[in-house]
C-alpha cells in the first residue's frame, strides 16, 4: 500500500482571496468558535476506488485525503465547473466535491463551515456560509507533474468528467494520471500508455470488472511475441506439421532452430503491408489416425514431452505456438484439456480442425468431418476461463474451414475478447479455386467477430500463392500457414 500525504486545512478566519461574484451566507453569529485542528495526515492509497460518476468519485477522494476541513469547494456537475473547482482545490489544499447525492453528508463528516460554490448563482443550500464563484472567474490551472517518479498511477475508468479531480490528485503527489474512459480494451492501448500504466502502483478509479482485469493483465502479464497484449496489428506466419515426422508438413522437416531460420524470410515478406509478422509454430498435437487405437478415437495424441522442447524454444525466441487438434471420434474439449499445461502459457494458442472431427460411425478420408458452433463455444469458454484465471494476454483461437459443412451454425460462434478468433481457409489446389473458396467462405461476413486466415501448400497448390497475392485478398488475412 502507498502512503498518501493528505493536504489538510489550517485554522483560518480570513475570507478567501478568489474574486467573488455573489455571496449567500447563513445568519451571522456573535459566538466565538475555535476551529478544529485539521492537521494533514498520511493515508494509504487503495488499489481501487469505487465510483461511477464524478460525484461519487469526488466523495471517495475527499474521504481518502481529508479527515476534516473547515472550508470546501463544491462544483456544479458540469465539465467547466469541475475543471475550475479542481484547480482551485489544488491551489488552496481543500477538498473538492461535485454536487449530487451524498455531498451534504460528506460536508457534515468533514465539519465544513464554509463552502465555495463553483457554478451559476444561486448556490444550492448547504446549510453553511456559501460563496458563489463562476467557473470563468477561476484562473488557477492544474500543472503537469515535472516528473512521473511517484509511487502511483491513477487510472480513471468511469465518468470522464471526473478527470480533473484525478489530475489534481496526481499533480499534488507528483504522479501520473491516465484516463481510460474511452478505451474499449486496455490491453490494446498504445505502447506509451501501457508503459505509463506499468510505471507505479495502480489506483483504479471506477473501473468495471472487465477493465479491472485488463489493467491487471497489462501490469502483470508476459507480453506476446512482438510485444503488447493483443493481436491487433499482427499477422502470424506459421509452419505447420508434427515434430516427429516430415510427412505431415514442413514443420517436421527440421528442428525448432531450423524452422525459425526458414520462417524468417517469409515473416518479412508477409509484413510488407504494415502488419507485424510473428513467427509461429502450428503443431499438430493430435493426429488423425486410420486405426481406432487403444481409446477407439481414431486420433494419436502427442505426449507432453514430445511438444515441450518446441514450446520452450518458442518461448525463448519470440515465437508463438498454436496447438492443432484432429480429434477423430472424440470431442475437441476432451483433447484440448490434455494440453492445459501448455495452454496456460502466454505464447500458446489452440486450433480446431473440423475436417478430422468424426461422428461415431465415420472414418477419416471417407468422410469430411464437421463440428457445430455449440462445441466450438464449449472449447472457447474453457479457454477464455484459463486466460482470465492466469491473467494472460489475448490467446489465439483458430478454426479450420474449407467447406460450409465443416462448421454448422457458424453464425452462432461466440468470440470472447479474451481470445483472438480466426477462421482459416485451409483448402488446397489451384490458386483460382482457392480464391473462389475464400470468397465464398467470407462473403457477407463483414460484421463477424472473428478474423480470417489462409493456408499455403508447398506440394499440393498449383501454383502456391505469392506473398503479394495472398496479401491482396479481402478480407485481409491475419494468419498464414505453410504445409
Amino acid at each position: 500500500m502507498i502512503a498518501l500525504v493528505i493536504a489538510g486545512c489550517t485554522a483560518s478566519t480570513q475570507a478567501p482571496t478568489t474574486p467573488v461574484s455573489s455571496t449567500t451566507t447563513t445568519a451571522p453569529t456573535t459566538t466565538t468558535t475555535t476551529l478544529p485542528d485539521c492537521t494533514p495526515v498520511e493515508a494509504e492509497a487503495p488499489a481501487a476506488i469505487a465510483g461511477e460518476d464524478a460525484t461519487a468519485i469526488s466523495i471517495a477522494l475527499a474521504g481518502l485525503r481529508y479527515p476534516c476541513a473547515n472550508e470546501a469547494i463544491v462544483t456544479a456537475d458540469t465539465p467547466a465547473a469541475i475543471t475550475a473547482g479542481a484547480a482551485l482545490g489544488l491551489e488552496d489544499g481543500q477538498p473538492v466535491l461535485v454536487d449530487g447525492p451524498g455531498v451534504t453528508d460528506e460536508l457534515d463528516r468533514l465539519g465544513v463551515r464554509a463552502v465555495r460554490w463553483v457554478g451559476l448563482a444561486p448556490a444550492p443550500p448547504f446549510g453553511v456560509a456559501t460563496t458563489v464563484l463562476a467557473p470563468s472567474e477561476i484562473t488557477d490551472t492544474i500543472p503537469t507533474p515535472e516528473d512521473d517518479d511517484g509511487d502511483s498511477v491513477w487510472v480513471l475508468g468511469s465518468d470522464p468528467d471526473a478527470a480533473p479531480l484525478l489530475t489534481a490528485v496526481a499533480a499534488a503527489r507528483g504522479e501520473v494520471f491516465v484516463d481510460v474512459t474511452e478505451a474499449d480494451d486496455l490491453r490494446a492501448l498504445d505502447s506509451e500508455t501501457l508503459r505509463t500504466l506499468q510505471s507505479g502502483a495502480a489506483v483504479a478509479v471506477g473501473l468495471d470488472e472487465d477493465r479491472q482485469w485488463q489493467l491487471e493483465v497489462v501490469r502483470g502479464a508476459t507480453e506476446l511475441p512482438g510485444g503488447g497484449f493483443t493481436f491487433d496489428g499482427k499477422r502470424l506466419v506459421a509452419f505447420y506439421g508434427n515434430p516427429t515426422t516430415s510427412a505431415l508438413g514442413v514443420l517436421g522437416e527440421q528442428d525448432p532452430a531450423g524452422t525459425l531460420e526458414r520462417l524468417g524470410p517469409l515473416v518479412e515478406d508477409y509484413s510488407a503491408d504494415g502488419l507485424q509478422g510473428i513467427p509461429t509454430f502450428e503443431i499438430i498435437a493430435t493426429v488423425a489416425s486410420a486405426s481406432a487405437g487403444a481409446d477407439n478415437d481414431y486420433s494419436e495424441e502427442a505426449g507432453l514431452d514430445t511438444l515441450r522442447p518446441w514450446i520452450e524454444f518458442a518461448g525463448e525466441n519470440g515465437i508463438y505456438v498454436v496447438l492443432d487438434l484432429q480429434p477423430g471420434r472424440t470431442d475437441f474439449l476432451t483433447q484440448a484439456q490434455r494440453y492445459e499445461e501448455f495452454l496456460r502459457l502466454p505464447h500458446v494458442g489452440l486450433a480446431l480442425d473440423p475436417e478430422w472431427r468424426l461422428t461415431p460411425d465415420q472414418v477419416h478420408l471417407r468422410q469430411i468431418g464437421t463440428v457445430d458452433a455449440a462445441e466450438i463455444n464449449q472449447v472457447s469458454a474453457w479457454l477464455r476461463d484459463i486466460v482470465r484465471e492466469e491473467r494472460l494476454p489475448q490467446k489465439y483461437f483458430l478454426i479450420h474451414q474449407f467447406r460450409f459443412s465443416m462448421i454448422t451454425n457458424r453464425d452462432l460462434i461466440e468470440t470472447p475478447t479474451e481470445l483472438f478468433t480466426v477462421i482459416q481457409m485451409d483448402g488446397q489446389g489451384p490458386l483460382p479455386t482457392k480464391y473462389e473458396t475464400y470468397s465464398a467462405i467470407t462473403e457477407g461476413q463483414e460484421a463477424v467477430g472473428w478474423a480470417w486466415g489462409w493456408k499455403n501448400f508447398y506440394d499440393e497448390d498449383s501454383p502456391m500463392g505469392t506473398p503479394a497475392e495472398v496479401l491482396a485478398v479481402r478480407p485481409v488475412v491475419v494468419f498464414v500457414s505453410f504445409q
